[in-house]
């Protein structure tokens, strides 16, 4: 799948639809999107389950192995980052993607990318109170904002150096 020449970022930071944020399979659902088409590179991890066996360390995954992991029920990401990248696209990571204290995402002009070149599209969990989509094709904008209406463009909230709600993570 090629990202459109055309990249969007939403925020969904409330839903009547989402009974927790954030569910990283509804999301990737939402978005028409399976995790099996990518390879993803996670970072900046904390959730509410700790599969037996499995690190949460900033790491590269094959798309089944996440798939794997999602498919356990009622799995929540408080924090993380998930970059999403062509299948055997792997970059060298200098430095990991981070969301907690992250303030580029509440200063957004319509400039903002994901944090690793070359991925295709960023998905980011926010203090268990939004889900942040960077880089989306107006497609998958699209489906997402079907499932979700009360998602909004990012740069909407933008308000430089406030993160919503006050949230300042712990940088």
């Amino acid at each position: 799948m090629r990202q459109a020449n055309f990249a969007m970022n939403l925020l969904l930071d409330s839903s009547s639809a989402v009974p927790y944020f954030t569910d990283v399979d509804a999301t990737l659902r939402a978005m028409g999107v399976s995790a099996s088409e990518f390879d993803w590179y996670l970072s900046d991890v904390e959730t509410n389950f700790d599969p037996a066996g499995f690190s949460w360390s900033d790491r590269w995954m094959t798309g089944p192995e996440l798939a794997e992991v999602l498919s356990h029920a009622n799995f929540q990401f408080i924090w993380a980052v998930f970059s999403a990248f062509p299948r055997g696209a792997r970059v060298e990571i200098d430095e990991a993607p981070f969301a907690d204290g992250n303030r580029a995402f509440w200063v957004d002009d319509g400039t903002l990318r994901p944090q690793l070149a070359g991925a295709s599209f960023e998905l980011v969990c926010w203090d268990s109170s939004a889900t942040i989509l960077i880089g989306i094709s107006e497609s998958q904008a699209d489906q997402f904002g079907l499932a979700y209406p009360e998602a909004k463009p990012l740069q909407s909230v933008a308000r430089p150096g406030s993160p919503p709600h006050g949230e300042t993570g712990s940088a």
